[in-house]
């Protein structure tokens, strides 16, 4: 985990763009965005991915993406809305592995975004929707 740029710009090691770090988190710009405004919110303790960030860091991330994405809608960055992304996961796109929240604002006609194929399909019976709730619930208290 130490070896992550992420611990890098939270240890003073690597160059970054502030916009706050208060109540275990941080937020920054991101290197690579996607649009301007492109920010990260990032928990100081480590946490690979979902399974390892402690609840409490996970409210903090998410309360400083919801000012995060005041404060870009509030300034003269172009923003026609925002995506919160986090990927967890390589196979989910997750290329550092210290999890992160991609606060992205978005403009008419950026073309990024979630694509699916045309043919992308729809559950086709309730009772296997049912029967996965039923599965993702029991294993909610695990």
């Amino acid at each position: 985990m130490s070896g992550t740029i992420f611990s890098q710009i939270l240890a003073g090691e690597a160059e970054v763009s502030w916009i706050a770090r208060e109540h275990g988190v941080a937020a920054f710009m991101d290197l690579h965005p996607v649009n301007p405004g492109h920010a990260l919110v990032v928990p100081e303790r480590p946490a690979v991915g979902l399974a390892d960030l402690d609840p409490e860091d996970g409210r903090q991330m998410f309360a400083m993406a919801q000012r995060v994405a005041a404060a870009i809608r509030a300034s003269d960055i172009p923003c026609d809305g925002i995506n919160l992304i986090l990927a967890d996961g390589e196979h989910a796109g997750q290329e550092v592995f210290h999890v992160h929240l991609h606060v992205i604002p978005r403009v008419e006609g950026d073309a990024f975004g979630f694509q699916h194929a045309p043919d992308y399909p729809r559950a086709e019976r309730r009772n296997v929707l049912d029967e996965q709730a039923v599965e993702i619930t029991n294993k909610l208290g695990s």
